[in-house]
């Protein structure tokens, strides 16, 4: 599709779509009708300069507006709607008239307070680290609010009462809007120690509610980085080396430089950057250059090599990562054991919106528009490559077009060639940077090609007396920031969460670890550890019960008598799924339970074959992630893990053939189509404990619930991603 259709169709949503639908609206900094043009800093569209701010996170008009500053980025996980329904809810908030506001880089203020001194969205730490911030943060405006109407009427404050965005005294009869209190409340002192609701008169919070960003996104109206308009601005792409390790030799633009548009070709870290006036002349340029790559350094291995090599490391020990007992000693004496290997290839992160980034370069500052996931480490790497500070650089949160962990590079991979491209021009025009499909899948990172060797043994009574658990594949964290802390003893955390973690009371049971190192770039992707973990661990205890001729459901309830949240949405996914009951001819049911992200998730997946390939026609869900903000959105996160789990458990799959690639869009790398989709039901499990992740924990159990179905079908196991049968 052209520039120009984009944005005929873009016009044509602002004013075509249906009116109607949403009571809330969503404007972020720097998107307002021509701020990103003019790379200004904008404020809540439709509301009135405010007038009272009480903290980081609340601004009320004197129209009666109240904007929630939002620290997390929306990309697609529904951020936006929970951080804007905490607030509301203390706040007694008109929801009407609440709008949402991405925050700016800065950690003093905004920063994940699970992580640090550090800003950034991920680990479906969003709602789970802003809930009794945002809750005090409202609850502190609505009392200052209070505050002033009791001032102004001379009565005391005690006796006021708060809802939808009005003061009432029942004694007097007096009402005031909040509008119409916020000059005067911000005159006084900001209250400590505020009291917060008690969870029985929450009026938002567990209830059902409209996205506050689908209205936006409906009519065309939502800015991403591809719509950010400078004055004088190049679209760059880059030209990647074919393999991991590879550098430029030399190049030839002189074919790419006749093309209508581009003004500049230029060598950077990473390849050849064209920029031109658009992106269809970039990439037709890009097309034209003739590169000569020195590749004496590169990578050259293919996945089968690597699969090789990690299968001869299987068969040595490891780091041990957690012990108890003796796992070694009891399977060398047990009358009956059982082997199984697990294989799990590289995965893209494919969201629909690729990598892309604008920058703006001058002397001493540095502007950036992007789906920014990870402020800090971004902030800091572009301060760094500059020759700055990280408060010289400006980052504004723009909507993402999903993630699943790719924008939150530890490397600050993109931003820093976006950046590269605007330092080979001088900074003589803003770059918008943008990474065609190709890009991000054969220069992007993946999620580790992992392979677990699993032992264990049992009893005459059926019992579970050892576990041994060998997990080979690249860390994710060895040579970021993040290794002095999340790499401990040679272990990292997060190769072998969801294993060494496991709540299956097994009383000899050791988890060990081999991280080899390749020039493969890999990072998080959704769920992170527990993507594979979740896998190996739940094939292999169905695997154990079969051979007990054990009930897979009654079989994990005596391994996790001590674990009540598990058995928990354990009890509920069966009962709702019809565990035990009667299928049509031709269908099985299989199951799974993991805990990631202090969140507990048990799926029952019914599948069948048809002409011989797994077909998934109905999942269950049952999840327990604390207090539920709102209902909808967990639902829908929990439907989302299930889709993207089920992509990469039928059809997910990044090859390298002689250090290359293979796969280079949606033609080779098959995700789920809407036809396939099957139907899901969750169910929440109700809890007074503080709210958890959702945005990750609905991906790790699909997978096994899914081969263990195969498994009651057909006799045979899945070991191997995708499945084969």
């Amino acid at each position: 599709m052209s520039a120009t259709m984009q944005v005929s169709r873009r016009d044509f949503l602002r004013t075509g779509a249906a009116a109607g639908g949403l009571v809330l609206a969503v404007q972020l900094p720097g998107c307002g009708p021509r701020a990103a043009e003019k790379g200004e800093q904008g404020t809540a569209s439709g509301a009135a300069k405010p007038v009272f701010e009480p903290n980081a996170f609340v601004r009320v008009g004197e129209d009666g507006a109240v904007t929630v500053v939002a620290k997390h980025l929306e990309m697609g996980q529904g951020t936006y709607t929970g951080l804007a329904t905490i607030v509301a809810e203390e706040l007694d908030a008109d929801w009407s008239k609440v709008l949402v506001e991405g925050a700016p880089a800065d950690a003093s203020k905004y920063n994940n307070l699970l992580w640090g001194p550090a800003q950034g969205t991920g680990g479906s730490t969003a709602i789970a680290n802003s809930w009794e911030q945002l809750r005090k943060a409202g609850a502190t405006a609505r009392a200052m609010l209070v505050a002033a109407a009791a001032q102004e009427w001379g009565v005391d404050a005690a006796g006021l009462t708060t809802d939808a965005g009005v003061v009432t005294d029942p004694k007097g009869g007096k009402r005031a809007d909040y509008g119409s209190l916020a000059a005067k409340a911000a005159k006084l002192p900001v209250p400590e120690n505020v009291p917060l609701k008690d969870p029985k008169s929450f009026k938002f919070i567990g209830k059902q509610s409209a996205r506050v960003d689908t209205k936006a996104k409906s009519m065309g109206q939502a800015m991403f980085t591809q719509d950010v308009k400078l004055p004088g601005l190049l679209t760059a792409v880059v030209a990647h080396p074919p393999r991991f390790g590879a550098t430029v030799k030399s190049f030839d633009a002189s074919e790419a430089k006749k093309i209508k548009g581009v003004r500049e070709v230029v060598q950077v870290p990473n390849g050849v950057a064209v920029l031109a006036d658009s992106f269809w002349p970039a990439k037709q340029g890009r097309d034209l250059l003739k590169i000569e790559w020195d590749e004496s350094k590169a990578f050259t291995q293919g996945s089968a090599e690597i699969l090789a090599q990690y299968r001869e490391l299987a068969a040595k020990p490891g780091i041990v990562a957690r012990k108890d007992g003796d796992a070694e000693g009891t399977l060398a004496k047990a009358a009956r054991t059982l082997e199984a290997t697990y294989e799990l290839p590289f995965l893209a992160h494919a969201c629909m919106e690729p990598m892309n980034c604008v920058v703006r370069l001058s002397k001493d500052r540095i502007e950036v528009w992007n789906g920014e996931q990870f402020q800090t480490g971004d902030q800091g790497a572009l301060a760094q490559a500059a020759g700055l500070k990280p408060e010289q650089v400006s980052i504004t949160m723009l909507y993402a077009g999903g993630s699943f962990g790719r924008r939150a590079n530890p490397k600050s991979d993109y931003l820093l060639e976006a950046l590269s491209v605007a330092q080979a021009i001088k900074g003589s025009a803003p770059v918008k940077l943008v990474w065609t499909r190709e890009d991000d899948m054969r220069a992007g990172q993946y999620r580790p090609l992992t392979l677990h060797y699993l032992k264990g043994a049992v009893d005459g009574s059926g019992k579970v007396t050892a576990w041994r658990q060998r997990i080979v594949g690249q860390s994710i964290i060895a040579g970021t920031a993040f290794e002095p802390v999340m790499v401990k003893d040679g272990i990292d955390v997060t190769s072998v969460e969801g294993a060494a973690t496991t709540k299956y009371a097994i009383p000899n049971l050791q988890v060990e670890l081999q991280s080899p190192a390749l020039p493969v770039p890999v990072q998080w992707w959704r769920s992170v550890g527990n993507t594979h973990t979740a896998f190996a661990v739940e094939c292999f205890i169905d695997e154990l019960a079969a051979a007990v001729h054990k009930d897979p459901v009654a079989f994990r309830r005596g391994l996790l008598a001590g674990a009540p949240r598990h058995l928990g949405v354990l009890a509920l996914a069966a009962e709702k799924a019809g565990w035990g009951t009667p299928l049509p001819a031709g269908r099985a049911r299989g199951i799974a339970v993991h805990e990631s992200f202090n969140s507990y998730v048990a799926e029952v997946a019914e599948v069948s074959l048809e002409g011989g390939k797994p077909r998934v026609h109905r999942v269950v869900c049952a999840v327990d992630c604390g207090i539920v903000v709102n209902p909808d959105v967990v639902r829908m996160q929990m439907e989302s893990g299930i889709a993207y789990g089920l992509s990469a458990a039928l059809f997910g799959e990044i090859t390298l053939k002689e250090g290359r690639v293979e796969q280079g869009n949606f033609d080779r790398y098959q995700v789920l189509r809407i036809s396939e989709m099957p139907k899901v039901e969750v169910y929440l499990v109700p809890s007074d404990a503080p709210p958890t992740g959702v945005g990750e924990p609905g991906t790790p159990p699909i997978a096994p619930a899914v081969a263990n179905a195969l498994f009651q079908l057909t006799g045979k196991r899945v070991r191997t991603l995708p499945i084969r049968v």
